[in-house]
């Protein structure tokens, strides 16, 4: 057995329980973290900012399917992640960051990046945030989080290990546990659930992005049940845009409430229907519910006659496309295809009214990008317009930050999610004023050579405020900042930039910044609607 610093051992066992890459920044106090690094064979991405370091984090979980890893240092390293440690909690996503920590706080003051409690602190994003004071109960809480990633919904995990403990001399982590994975529907389930669904005049399945696993069963589950879909933003994908059944990503149009009300059974699947799924306090339907989730959380406020199911969507979907199948042939659609048709398409026209000149140019690169181009949007108007028209030919394709709706997501998740993926396509996009907040993740981005193209929505003002204000009747204020010459910037960071007028220009800068050896700012202002 070879001892080791324990800041290096910890590396070496990341790696071990297949760990490829890690983001960060070193500091005094974590550069034990650090001495194993390269020797254990683990590429480090240097973050900017400890902020993008944990969203750096987040998208690189969110691409591959793996738990993204992000070192941080003690005080403000950690207080700099808890955005993106937030973000990644509110969108369940397997992120781990490991920060060091003062040995001593109780009767020492004054310490170089000091404060009351940084372990509590962490713990108010986090799954839970911990301290380990041994080397076993360091390895002990690496291996508790990676199961706790595979075992149950994905929620961040902090663990924090004191400066000197870093250092002192430690054996090996011990070879890794055999991991329990997320709970499985009961045959009884999947039964109770055929049956209930059979029996339904007007079946309908609401779609999560915890469902997206089960994609590959929706077509003929469809044609099986005659049941209509709509998706969340998240879950886009999971059904063939172009299904006849698929009332789409529309969820959240207010009327969306009314076509819930002409279903009979309600299956909502992988979803939290939660107040950025509906804007609004309840789908709307009066019917019973048969709710499938990993979270027994989401499984608590369940009316008289809803079924709960605990266990995995994707499971679910698939084995109940095989119960069905044994029992029935395919049934005649329950909804009317030309009346979701009509109503998609109004939909769509209401969006394109709230926010002018969004779907032509959401339309035209939906048409255009490579079917798996992988995209991370911003909080911002162009994402919010386009999450709702812009129909994903396969799931777990667009991220967004959903729950917490931080600014700042785009950029640096987008690098993550690169790293994940080398060689497939990767696109940003970010509002003028979000991509202030992480403009200096360039510099990675720059760095690493990757082909990313930045789509920037440049309104010169916080449009949505703007527009939430003038409807709440307040005059506008603060919504209108001054912005840097966004293409000499992208520019002096080493990046491309292009500004095209014409939609046509756009659909070709962005193909041509898949292929280019730096990421490419591409500036794009509400004028540009015509093609």
């Amino acid at each position: 057995m070879t001892q080791r610093p324990l800041g290096a051992q910890i590396s070496h066992m990341l790696k071990e329980r297949g760990t490829e890459v890690i983001f960060g920044i070193p500091g005094v106090h974590n550069v034990e973290l650090y001495r194993g690094i390269e020797e254990a064979g683990i590429t480090h991405v240097l973050a900017r900012h400890e902020q993008g370091a944990g969203f750096m984090a987040d998208g690189y979980a969110r691409a591959s399917g793996k738990p993204g890893i992000c070192y941080l240092i003690t005080g403000p390293g950690v207080c700099n992640a808890l955005t993106a440690l937030g973000q990644a909690w509110s969108d369940s996503v397997p992120v781990l960051a490991l920060s060091s920590c003062l040995d001593e706080t109780a009767s020492h003051r004054g310490q170089l990046h000091q404060m009351r409690d940084q372990r509590a602190a962490a713990g108010t994003v986090c799954a839970w945030s911990e301290e380990a004071r041994t080397a076993k109960a360091a390895y002990a809480l690496v291996d508790r989080a990676l199961g706790d990633f595979t075992a149950r919904r994905a929620r961040p995990c902090h663990i924090q290990v004191p400066i000197a403990l870093l250092g002192q001399p430690a054996d090996p982590a011990p070879a890794p546990p055999v991991r329990t994975g997320v709970p499985h529907p009961t045959h009884d389930q999947i039964t109770a659930a055929a049956t209930a669904i059979l029996a339904a005049e007007r079946p309908l399945f609401l779609l999560g992005g915890g469902a997206r696993g089960g994609a590959g069963a929706l077509p003929r589950l469809l044609e099986q049940t005659g049941a209509a879909t709509f998706t969340t933003y998240a879950g886009r994908g999971i059904v063939p845009p172009d299904h006849p059944q698929n009332f789409g990503a529309y969820l959240a149009r207010p009327d969306s409430a009314a076509v819930l009300a002409q279903a009979d059974l309600v299956v909502a699947v992988g979803t939290e229907l939660s107040q950025v799924d509906l804007w609004r306090n309840a789908p709307g339907h009066d019917c019973p519910m048969i709710r499938v989730d990993i979270d027994p959380e989401n499984l608590a406020a369940l009316r008289d006659g809803d079924m709960s199911i605990h266990g995995d969507a994707a499971t679910f979907l698939h084995a109940l496309a095989i119960a069905i199948a044994a029992r029935t042939g395919d049934r005649p659609p329950c909804w009317p295809p030309e009346g979701i048709a009509a109503t998609r398409a109004r939909w769509q026209a209401e969006t394109d009214a709230e926010r002018p000149g969004i779907v032509p140019i959401a339309k035209a690169l939906q048409a255009a990008l490579p079917e798996d181009t992988m995209i991370f949007s911003d909080m911002t108007q162009f994402a919010y317009a386009a999450k709702e028209v812009w129909d994903m030919p396969r799931p777990g394709h667009w991220h967004h930050p959903y729950g917490f709706g931080t600014l700042g997501y785009a950029l640096p998740a987008a690098i993550g999610g690169a790293v994940a993926r080398p060689g497939k396509p990767t696109l940003a996009i970010a509002g003028d004023y979000g991509f202030q907040y992480t403009v200096q993740e360039l510099g990675t981005a720059v760095e690493l050579g990757l082909p990313l193209p930045i789509l920037l929505w440049n309104n010169e003002k916080l449009g949505e405020i703007e527009d939430s204000m003038v409807a709440s009747q307040i005059a506008p204020n603060a919504v209108v900042a001054r912005n840097p010459d966004f293409l000499a910037l992208a520019r002096a960071y080493g990046a491309h930039a292009a500004e095209p007028a014409t939609l046509d220009s756009l659909v070709k800068a962005i193909t041509t910044a898949f292929t280019s050896p730096a990421p490419t700012v591409i500036r794009v202002t509400p004028a540009l609607i015509r093609p």
